[in-house]
């Protein structure tokens, strides 16, 4: 299995265990990093998990390329770009929520669709490709085009989390448009119920699944929080409820990760209960530790079947 996750590293800057200190820690992340990141921790070593972004020539982004790599993760060869850098975010946390401070306008991954030949390439290796609404909403109208474009010409499955952010988006029309395009191809989708009841105004879960399952969507996994989610899956609704509650100290990388551990359970051939269970184990675990990549000898230690 060859799995390419498609979108923009970021330098994070997260609160220090010491949160009084206002010290901060350096890392890096980005929606669709995490979900490789944890995707390569769950699945077995002869799947190869990929990720897709462009990179400036400074020394943060060489930092990021020798970090993604070094973590088993494949980074498909883009040309960089000359002036640009990869983008930041600062996590600042409440009782475990976080909000987030973005300095991205400069980042090279906006770029990412003005090498077209270096992308199709990329894609067309893949099995799998996985992106997100901030995929898309950091691309052009066109790039954006273009992008789901290549997915669909190179019949690779697709998995989208819409990952909702308003302030990336010219209107909510657009994204509105955007989402749906990508759901018409998607063999998985994996909304966010209140990105979704923000965007759509969707009033509970079930309208949530059966809007993209309408649209073309083979599987949607609707998260929601602490609340009853649930799996639309031809017509066929099937409810779960939050086996894992735990004190979340940063809840970072919960869609992410969770997102990480449906896809390889589901992609493996295990049925939607136990994709569901696998995915809500990981996801506690990693909401339990502060930042949005947790080690993995650590989520290995935690979780028997990581």
């Amino acid at each position: 299995m060859r799995i390419l996750a498609i979108g923009e590293a970021m330098i994070e800057l997260a609160p220090s265990v010491d949160s009084a200190s206002g010290l901060y820690r350096a890392g890096l992340a980005g929606d669709t990093l995490n979900t490789a990141y944890y995707l390569r921790g769950c699945c077995s070593t002869d799947w190869h998990v990929g990720f897709l972004t462009r990179l400036g020539v400074d020394s943060q982004s060489e930092h990021l390329k020798q970090f993604v790599s070094g973590l088993g993760i494949d980074m498909p060869e883009i040309p960089p770009h000359p002036n640009r850098i990869p983008g930041l975010y600062m996590i600042t946390l409440d009782k475990g929520e976080r909000s987030f401070s973005y300095w991205r306008e400069t980042s090279a991954a906006r770029t990412l669709m003005s090498e077209p030949e270096a992308v199709s390439l990329a894609i067309s290796t893949a099995e799998v490709v996985y992106l997100s609404g901030i995929t898309l909403a950091i691309l052009s109208p066109q790039g954006r085009a273009d992008l789901l474009g290549l997915v669909s010409k190179s019949g690779a499955r697709l998995a989208f989390d819409p990952n909702y952010r308003p302030g990336l988006w010219a209107d909510p029309r657009t994204a509105r448009s955007a989402f749906m395009k990508a759901a018409s191809l998607c063999d998985f989708v994996l909304p966010s119920f209140d990105d979704e009841r923000a965007l759509f105004g969707d009033t509970d879960p079930d309208v949530t699944g059966h809007r993209y399952g309408e649209a073309g969507a083979r599987e949607v996994v609707v998260k929601n929080g602490a609340e009853p989610g649930l799996v639309w899956q031809g017509g066929t609704v099937t409810g779960f409820t939050v086996q894992n509650m735990v004190n979340a100290v940063d809840t970072t990388s919960a869609g992410d990760s969770f997102n990480a551990g449906y896809l390889s359970a589901r992609l493996r051939g295990d049925d939607v209960k136990r994709a569901v269970t696998a995915a809500q184990a990981l996801a506690a675990e990693v909401v339990s530790h502060h930042g949005a990549l947790v080690p993995l000898e650590i989520l290995k230690a935690r979780l028997p079947n990581f």
